[in-house]
């Protein structure tokens, strides 16, 4: 089935890279048009000038314009075409990546990581190889944002199961999630800060002095010296009013440039980009939505017209930088006061537009985040949606669960339960038995589960609840840490986690390393006793057979289980498969003789 896929995705991009080509070829044949254009206009001024004919000039003045300007629009198409397709080629191919090798080319998420968080350094869920990194198609900063959120804290029920149904929708229309994010991908190298500054603008009125007459003066404008360009024909002289009139416009327009400059320093940089927002807006709007999630966010973008909205603002933005063409920027503004009646026009949208913005790209980025959790749904068909399971007790049962980071030849499954109960598990092991890895099997698949998403089992029912893990503690030379200090601030996150937090379901790998064995055995014993009375439930991985004799003082509250190692011709085995009990075998010092130490047992 995987390659099924993969062979999907190859097709995909290789039809994707012969679009390209097409319309590679189309935008080229159309910039040597305009070339031509140019040197009909050269032409044009010898004739009139040899002649000594204004009309001349004039009518290819006017003519060639037009001619340029729409050359200039279809071609510009054509490379929007062409810049589409390539950009849905690498879409395919980052699909094809991520299913081979776990690469991405969206953000991995670096920027969300803190060792103070709950789980999500303990459990890999944020940076360099995290699930972050595995599942993140989101391109703007908003949508990165909103599925790092996701990750980070579960979940209502009802919005789990609501999302569950929107992911399930958007694997079917594999076709528009793939358009979807090829029109975004411009967004994933733009300022992280345009947004923002967008919405700034927008609630920022320019206050443009004499804007009433000048509007007024702007339409007039070119209708007179049209009709004065024709009286010249007859009356030599008007040719000399139509140069003067010329002038005057150009020198209103010079007049106004600290405005114009002002209206261009922020707006004139993303017309382009709001043309692009626009399509996505457009395919939201356009497409029809079953599941109740996303057609609420649909309607709510069709209610306020959002993307015609923002296709105008974009047209407008985009017109107001044709003077970045020098030549086609003083004709315009000679015939039209451009750049006046631009400002002018975007002003009148600000005023006019009540739609929040805010709200329409925070739609955005609800899409992207589902997205995001429709490609595992994708890419992995044979993943589980969980059950979101009621009760006062504590549920996580999982049948061939593993982790959604190892590679499937890698991966060993193992199966979970706990039903509507309160319990703690010990789990004893030999080093590298597999303890800690079904720890972050458990806790990053729970993770997945509550926000929306599939999770790497063939099923799974869970609780909505905190996953609090006690994993990877280190010291901090930084704030004079050491590690058995970072290990009693997580503890003490742990417990008042436990006091505060509806549901806690903890995750503690080996505790009070940074002490001694007496303390250790002592202390950790304390705490398992402390968590068990205030009816925390949860996971304690040990090397400390001792600790699983809590099973005989609390039977009803501890369970004990174990992986083992099997030691055949010297050689370890490990089959990294839970099994309920105590430990018996342990590796160290086999291993400590693998290197050249010998114990003495005596």
């Amino acid at each position: 089935m995987e390659q099924d896929i993969i062979n999907d995705y190859q097709q995909r991009a290789s039809l994707a890279q012969q679009e390209a080509n097409k319309y590679k070829k189309l935008a080229n044949t159309y910039s040597l048009m305009r070339l031509s254009v140019f040197a009909l206009f050269a032409i044009a001024v010898y004739f009139a000038a040899t002649h000594d004919n204004f009309t001349i000039i004039a009518i290819a003045t006017v003519v060639l314009v037009f001619c340029f300007a729409w050359l200039v629009s279809r071609q510009g198409r054509f490379e929007q075409q062409m810049k589409y397709f390539m950009d849905l080629k690498q879409i395919n191919e980052n699909e094809i990546g991520s299913i081979l090798n776990y690469s991405n080319l969206y953000d991995n998420g670096t920027k969300f990581s803190s060792e103070k968080h709950y789980y999500s350094s303990d459990l890999d869920i944020f940076g360099k190889a995290s699930l972050f990194q595995l599942i993140n198609r989101a391109a703007t900063t908003p949508g990165n944002t909103k599925l790092a959120a996701w990750l980070s804290a579960p979940a209502q029920k009802e919005t789990i199961v609501l999302r569950q149904e929107a992911i399930k929708e958007l694997a079917q229309k594999k076709d528009w999630k793939l358009a979807t994010q090829t029109s975004l991908l411009f967004a994933k190298t733009a300022n992280v800060n345009q947004l923002q500054q967008l919405f700034n603008y927008l609630h920022m009125p320019l206050n443009f002095p004499g804007e009433s007459w000048l509007a007024k003066y702007a339409k007039a404008s070119p209708v007179l010296l049209l009709i004065i360009i024709v009286l010249a024909f007859f009356f030599p002289v008007a040719k000399s009013i139509a140069v003067l009139i010329a002038l005057i416009n150009l020198g209103i327009v010079g007049s106004k440039a600290t405005y114009i400059k002002k209206a261009d320093l922020i707006a004139g940089k993303i017309g382009d980009t709001l043309t692009n927002y626009a399509i996505v807006f457009e395919k939201i709007q356009s497409e029809t939505w079953q599941a109740p999630y996303s057609n609420a966010m649909a309607q709510k973008l069709i209610k306020d017209n959002t993307s015609g909205s923002i296709k105008e603002l974009g047209k407008l933005i985009n017109k107001l930088n044709y003077h970045l063409n020098i030549i086609v920027g003083v004709i315009l503004n000679a015939f039209f006061l451009w750049d006046i009646r631009q400002v002018i026009a975007i002003e009148n949208w600000k005023r006019n537009n009540h739609t929040n913005m805010e709200i329409a790209f925070e739609i955005i980025a609800e899409f992207e985040a589902l997205i995001s959790l429709a490609s595992l749904h994708i890419n992995y068909p044979k993943w589980d949606f969980p059950q979101i399971a009621d009760g006062a007790g504590y549920t996580l049962t999982a049948k061939n669960i593993a982790h959604p980071l190892i590679p499937l030849k890698n991966r060993v499954e193992n199966d979970y339960e706990l039903d509507n109960a309160f319990k703690v598990d010990i789990i004893t092991g030999s080093n590298m038995a597999g303890k800690s890895t079904f720890l972050r099997t458990v806790g990053i698949n729970t993770v997945l589960a509550l926000s929306g998403a599939p999770v790497c089992a063939l099923s799974m029912r869970v609780s909505v609840m905190t996953i609090v893990s006690y994993m990877r503690i280190k010291d901090s030379l930084n704030e004079s840490t050491s590690t058995f200090k970072a290990e009693l601030d997580r503890l003490q996150m742990l417990l008042a986690a436990v006091e505060n937090e509806p549901k806690v379901f903890f995750l503690i790998d080996e505790m009070l390393r940074g002490t001694n064995s007496v303390d250790k055995y002592l202390g950790s014993k304390a705490v398992i006793e402390q968590l068990i009375r205030k009816k925390a439930v949860g996971m304690v991985a040990t090397h400390d057979l001792q600790i699983a004799q809590l099973e005989q003082q609390y039977p009803d509250y501890v369970r004990n289980f174990y992986f083992d190692i099997q030691v055949k011709n010297g050689e370890m085995l490990f089959d990294y498969k839970m099994k309920h009990g105590e430990c018996k075998t342990f590796n160290a010092s086999l291993l400590l003789k693998q290197i050249g130490i010998e114990i003495n047992t005596d």
